[in-house]
């Protein structure tokens, strides 16, 4: 019951994400096929809870209408073993969709986005192979080239605004093209080039120079949940490192203005920068620590799920399987969900310790589970 619920839940809701990621990537059909078995592990675990619940209510709902488990009783029988292989499943769901949070979304996220990078690399040589010409005047970028031979470009010229907003042009013999989603940057690995902008000039041609164009506009940040909870770990460690330096070097300023009388620079802009880039990185380490413990509780939310789910339905063993479903997931929809984005909000800001807040829905539904779990085993 739980695997044919799972198969209909998902395949519904795939067809919902590829729409989605095609309409914000802008994809073609051939990559929205391409991204097709990457988008149904990234959506196990959140179609897990709720069809382990349905299939629950449904298998338990049924075996209570037949009088099953009144019959079971009666032979000395006790309801917790009918009902250890829902919680069974509950736990062993709970550390299968912990892993696929933490391993398969990533791993999917990754995939996607080699895919939609490839289409953009795609329709960037197709473009200069056709027009040799490539610009974004809003990004203050241009490309000429005379030909185009697989990924290298023949004699082309480059026109950028470099951070400091200065004009800068690059020609060279040839040009060598790499989308990297790593680093989220295309790499233009230039043959024989001059570099010339205002104030600067190579002095001649060089033998290899490299252009990094961002690609963090067309692919976006990347965000905590696509992450792994060990880079995640790995990147509190780098904040934290960066905030103590952050600290060493507000204190060591104050410490010299102080000594030198300069009282009106202490709240100059040069100092506020410093506080500035704490709150910041304070607001990244609590979106990510929020993000660690989110995947533990929201995995959890498998077992719980079948502790409420399995003695409701032996309680409402005279009604349909539908209707007590839906008398069991009106709650969770109402209750739970709101309790969990808010504990999220609250995670997130810096309020609430997520360690503890983000278990706060799961263990309403505990308590729930406990009072109807002691009436199936009293009656």
């Amino acid at each position: 019951m739980f695997t044919l619920l799972l198969v209909g839940l998902t395949v519904m809701l795939v067809f919902i994400g590829l729409m989605r990621e095609a309409s914000e990537r802008d994809l073609g059909l051939q990559q929205v096929f391409q991204i097709m078995p990457f988008v149904v592990p990234s959506l196990l675990p959140f179609t897990i809870p709720a069809t382990v619940l349905l299939a629950v209510t449904v298998v338990y709902g049924r075996i209570a209408s037949d009088n099953e488990i009144t019959a079971a009783k009666s032979a000395g029988v006790h309801p917790l073993r009918l009902l250890a292989p829902a919680f069974l499943l509950g736990g062993t769901l709970t550390m299968v969709s912990f892993g696929m949070t933490d391993r398969a979304i990533p791993w999917a996220i990754t995939n996607i986005e080699v895919v939609v990078t490839q289409a953009m690399e795609d329709i960037f040589l197709r473009v200069l192979d056709k027009q040799h010409y490539y610009g974004s005047p809003n990004d203050g970028y241009s490309i000429l080239v005379d030909d185009v031979r697989d990924k290298t470009l023949i004699l082309p010229s480059f026109t950028y605004r470099n951070p400091n907003h200065q004009q800068v042009t690059a020609k060279a013999e040839q040009a060598q093209v790499q989308f990297d989603v790593e680093e989220r940057k295309v790499k233009l690995y230039l043959k024989n080039a001059v570099i010339s902008a205002p104030g600067r000039d190579t002095g001649g041609w060089v033998n290899e120079y490299i252009l990094d164009f961002d690609l963090k506009a067309e692919l976006g940040e990347k965000k905590a949940r696509h992450l792994t909870i060990g880079d995640i770990r790995e990147q509190l460690a780098t904040l934290s490192d960066e905030t103590e330096n952050i600290r060493v070097q507000r204190d060591q300023e104050i410490a010299m203005l102080l000594m030198v009388g300069d009282f009106d620079q202490l709240s100059s802009k040069q100092t506020e920068r410093f506080n500035k880039a704490e709150r910041f990185n304070k607001s990244s380490s609590n979106r990510m620590q929020t993000e660690i413990h989110t995947r533990y509780a929201m995995a959890g939310s498998c077992l719980f799920f079948t502790l409420l789910g399995g003695p409701f339905a032996v309680i409402q063993a005279r009604r349909q399987f539908v209707t007590s479903f839906i008398m069991c997931f009106l709650p969770i929809l109402l209750i739970y969900y709101p309790v969990t984005f808010l504990m999220v909000n609250l995670g997130k800001s810096g309020t609430l310790d997520p360690w503890w807040a983000m278990w706060v829905p799961n263990a309403i539904i505990g308590i729930a589970a406990f009072f109807v779990l002691r009436r199936v085993i009293q009656h």
